[in-house]
């Protein structure tokens, strides 16, 4: 994954996300989005040749912030649903 910032200031930045699945974009947005600071959190594929994406996130707080505690979160998840998945495939 490459990832650039396009623009950035205190209350909105906007990136680049090469070489990606969407999905993983779709989770973070999700977790963002449960964030009572995020104005805003959009995430788009620029185009489907190119394998770019592009993500935007408008926050009260520090967005590149919120950006890192929606991605923790997100693995968190991930964590605990391999843990599930795991446990259950031993048990049959």
């Amino acid at each position: 994954m490459n990832v650039q910032v396009i623009s950035s200031d205190a209350k909105e930045i906007n990136l680049s996300v090469k070489e990606t699945d969407i999905g993983v974009l779709y989770i973070i947005q999700h977790e963002l989005l449960k964030d009572s600071s995020t104005d805003f959190a959009g995430v788009i594929v620029k185009h489907p040749l190119t394998n770019e994406c592009w993500v935007r996130v408008g926050s009260k707080n520090d967005p590149m912030q919120q950006i890192k505690k929606a991605t923790d979160s997100a693995i968190g998840i991930a964590n605990e649903f391999k843990q599930l998945f795991a446990s259950t495939v031993r048990e049959n």
